[in-house]
C-alpha cells in the first residue's frame, strides 16, 4: 500500500506540474525513465507476465523468423529472405516478386520500429502469408503481384522487442535509449537525452537499425514506401517535421489514396502529418523517404488503438470532417492545424501528429504499472484476426492505386515537377495560408 500510496503521489504531482509549466517535462520523464528501468528489470524473472504467456497468439522473434523463412520456401518461387547485419544486429529483410513478372511498382514496408507495438510485424507477417496464398485474400494478391513487388522489413527493432516479449510493454526506443523514427537523416535535431522515448540519438543514423533501413530502402529505390505503427488510427503522407511546410509533390495523388482507403479500411484521421508550433516531430522515415530517395508516394499507417479510445477518435474524426474539415484537407493543410488540433485529445500515442500534450501524454505511459499493451495491441485473438486481416487487404488495395495512378499519368501529357522550396522542400507559408483561406471560403 505504502508502494502504491508513492506511485500515485507521483502521478498527481506530474499531472500538477504539466499544468503549470511544460518547461518541467524533461526532469519528470527522465524519472520516469528510471522507474521505466526498474519496472523492465521486474519482467525478467515474471514469467507469468510473458507476452506468450498472457497472449500466445502472438508470435514471438524467433516464431516470426521462423515463420518468415518457411514462407520463403512455400511461396512458388516468389519470396526471398536475406538476413542484414550491422555491429551486431540482424534483421530480416523479405522480397516478394512473382516469376515472370517486370513489375513496373516497388513498393517498401517496414514494420516494427517502436518494439512496444507488437501488431506492426504481425501485420507484416500475415501479408507476408497474403502475397504467399495463405489467406482469404491469397487470390487478389496474385494480381496485386503481376504489377507490383515488395520488400518488407519485417522486425524493425528485434533487441527491445525481446524485452517486450518478457512482459516490458511500454518499451518503444532501442538498447540505446533511441526513438528510430527520430533517428533519420531528415530535419534532424539533436536532443538533450531527456526526450525519454522520442530521443533522436547522438546523430542521424547513429543506430545499427536505421543504419540497415537506410541500406535497403536505398538499395530497393521504393516507388511507394509505408511505415506501420500503432498507438491510435490514423493515416499520414509528408510532411512530419513541422506544420507549416506541406508535401507538393504528388501531394494531391496521395491524399486521394489516403481517403480511399479510409473510406474501406479506417474511418480516422488521414492527410497530412505534422506538429503543433514547438513541439517537433523531426528524422522520421516517412519524411526521409518522400524528400531524399524522391519516392513518388510516402505513407505512415497507425493501425491500432484500444477499442474504448477508438471509438471515441471516430466520432471527434467525423464531427471535425463534417465542420469543414474535408475542404481543409483538399488543400493539404496539416492535420497539426488548429481545426484538427483537438481530435487528438486524449490519443497519446501518434507517432506523426505531435501536439503540446504529446509529451505530457507519453510520460504518463512510462509510469510504473500502466498496462502500456491494450493501448498498442489487440488484447484479444478475435480483434487481432480481425487487424491484420483488414490492413492486408488495405496494403493490397494501396498497390492497386498507385499502379493506376501511375498508369493514368503515363497515359496523359507529361508536366514537370514542381520543386520543393530551397531548403524546406515543401510549399511556402504563404502559400499554405492563401490555400487555407479558399478553402474555409469555398480535419497519433
Amino acid at each position: 500500500m505504502a508502494c502504491l500510496a508513492k506511485v500515485l503521489a507521483v502521478f498527481c504531482a506530474l499531472l500538477v506540474s504539466a499544468s503549470a509549466a511544460s518547461a518541467h517535462t524533461g526532469r519528470r520523464v527522465s524519472r520516469l525513465r528510471r522507474a521505466g528501468a526498474a519496472k523492465g528489470a521486474q519482467f525478467d524473472n515474471d514469467v507469468s507476465q510473458t507476452m506468450k504467456s498472457q497472449y500466445p497468439w502472438y508470435h514471438s522473434s524467433d516464431e516470426i523468423h521462423a515463420e518468415a523463412t518457411r514462407l520463403a520456401g512455400a511461396c512458388n518461387g516468389a519470396m526471398s529472405m536475406r538476413t542484414v547485419e550491422q555491429n551486431g544486429v540482424s534483421i530480416d529483410v523479405a522480397s516478394v516478386r512473382a516469376k515472370g513478372t517486370s513489375p513496373s511498382n516497388k513498393f517498401f514496408l517496414l514494420f516494427g520500429e517502436h518494439a512496444r507495438e507488437l501488431i506492426s510485424p504481425e501485420s507484416g507477417l500475415y501479408f507476408l502469408k497474403t502475397l504467399c496464398g495463405e489467406t482469404s485474400s491469397s487470390e487478389r494478391a496474385q494480381e496485386v503481384l503481376k504489377d507490383t513487388e515488395f520488400e518488407v522489413v519485417l522486425n524493425g527493432n528485434p533487441r527491445s522487442r525481446a524485452k517486450v516479449e518478457q512482459g516490458d510493454y511500454c518499451l518503444r526506443v532501442n538498447p540505446n535509449g533511441v526513438d528510430l523514427n527520430r533517428n533519420w537523416d531528415e530535419k534532424w535535431e539533436g536532443g538533450s537525452g531527456d526526450m525519454a522515448m522520442t530521443n533522436p540519438g547522438p546523430a542521424p543514423f547513429s543506430e545499427p537499425e536505421t543504419q540497415i533501413f537506410k541500406q535497403v530502402v536505398t538499395e530497393f529505390n521504393p516507388t511507394v514506401f509505408l511505415t506501420i505503427h500503432s498507438g491510435t488510427r490514423g493515416m499520414y503522407m509528408p510532411w512530419a517535421f513541422d506544420m507549416e511546410h506541406l508535401a507538393d509533390r504528388n501531394q494531391g495523388a496521395m491524399m486521394q489514396i489516403l481517403k480511399d482507403i479510409d473510406a474501406e479500411h479506417c474511418e480516422c484521421p488521414f492527410g497530412a502529418a505534422g506538429r503543433e508550433v514547438g513541439y517537433s516531430c523531426p528524422g522520421t522515415c516517412l519524411d526521409y523517404v518522400y524528400d531524399q530517395l524522391k519516392a513518388d508516394y510516402a505513407f505512415a499507417f497507425e493501425i491500432y488503438t484500444s477499442e474504448d479510445k477508438d471509438a471515441d477518435l471516430k466520432a471527434r474524426w467525423q464531427a471535425k470532417m463534417q465542420q469543414g474539415g474535408e475542404a481543409l484537407l483538399q488543400q493539404g493543410v496539416s492535420l497539426a492545424h488548429n481545426h484538427f488540433r483537438d481530435v487528438f485529445a486524449g490519443h497519446s500515442s501518434s507517432d506523426f501528429v505531435q501536439t503540446a500534450m504529446s509529451s505530457e501524454r507519453e510520460a504518463a505511459l512510462q509510469m510504473p504499472g500502466f498496462d502500456c499493451f491494450p493501448n498498442f495491441n489487440p488484447d484479444s485473438q478475435d480483434t487481432f484476426n480481425s487487424v491484420v486481416s483488414n490492413w492486408a487487404d488495405a496494403y493490397l488495395d494501396m498497390a492497386q492505386m498507385v499502379v493506376k495512378d501511375r498508369q493514368a499519368k503515363t497515359s496523359q501529357p507529361s508536366q514537370a515537377a514542381q520543386p520543393p522550396a530551397a531548403g524546406a522542400g515543401a510549399g511556402s507559408a504563404a502559400g499554405d495560408l492563401n490555400a487555407t483561406v479558399a478553402s474555409l471560403m469555398a480535419w497519433h
